[in-house]
């Protein structure tokens, strides 16, 4: 019995010296928008899940929290070599992973959480060494790329009178942190094309440009119909041809059968 106990205790104390070689390291992340500012606290943050690149094991997981940033230094200068952009109240996240080796690990961000119909997911790998943080600077940023495009009208499933000749189509269009598309603004409205495709049976029976409209970041048209009783899906896009970014909403209608 007294072996036992003793094996038992060496078995234990080896057990917390190979613990203790973990070495807690923090990690910083933060998730810009492309051709934009970070996403936070606004548009709910970023969902972050930090994995072992090699086995899975997740790591540590939170949520990007805080304020979208300084646009004049994000987006009006250009940015130089080291340069933090960054300021402490910007979005992001911080984990303390404890690992006890170099440790390949995986970064995966999906947001903004508000907005789950323009949400993307985007992941970057990269070796950590216990003990060597990686918050300097700016942290370990991301790229999510999109627009957030919220179809208003037509609202979802609406059913119209057989004689509708024509069906208002609106959408909300901003950038994936939420900052406002707006014409002359730094998301100018005039360098996008926000359009609505039109479906009907599977088929697509047309396309309208959708043009800017009152308040900030909203595009309208009238989508004038003579397609007849149906289900009629429109699916309605913002893209940039500068940088090829895109966001998309979908919302169906039915045309009722006459009576």
């Amino acid at each position: 019995m007294k072996r036992k106990v003793s094996f038992l205790c060496i078995a234990a104390l080896l057990l917390g010296a190979v613990q203790s070689w973990a070495v807690p390291t923090q990690v910083t992340v933060r998730v810009k928008a492309k051709d934009a500012k970070f996403i936070g606290s606004s548009y709910a943050g970023v969902l972050v899940t930090i994995r072992d690149a090699d086995t899975g094991e997740l790591l540590a997981k939170g949520v990007t929290r805080g304020s979208t940033g300084d646009t004049a230094v994000l987006m009006r200068k250009p940015i130089s070599r080291f340069e933090t952009y960054a300021r402490a109240q910007d979005a992001h996240f911080t984990a303390t992973l404890d690992i006890d080796e170099p440790t390949r690990v995986e970064v995966t961000a999906l947001g903004p959480l508000s907005q789950r119909q323009g949400a993307n997911r985007v992941s970057a790998t990269q070796w950590v060494v216990p003990g060597k943080d990686i918050t300097a600077g700016n942290g370990w940023v991301l790229e999510m790329p999109g627009f957030i495009v919220d179809v208003l009208a037509p609202p979802a499933h609406i059913k119209l009178a057989p004689d509708t000749t024509k069906v208002p189509i609106r959408a909300n269009v901003t950038m994936m942190c939420g900052c406002p598309v707006v014409d002359g603004g730094v998301w100018d409205a005039r360098k996008y094309e926000v359009a609505a495709q039109i479906f009907k049976n599977g088929k697509k029976i047309g396309e309208i440009p959708l043009k800017y409209a009152t308040p900030a970041s909203q595009f309208a048209a009238d989508y004038p119909l003579s397609g007849g009783p149906g289900i009629y899906k429109v699916v309605v896009y913002a893209y940039d041809p500068a940088n090829g970014n895109t966001g998309v909403d979908f919302a169906t209608f039915i045309v009722k059968q006459p009576k």
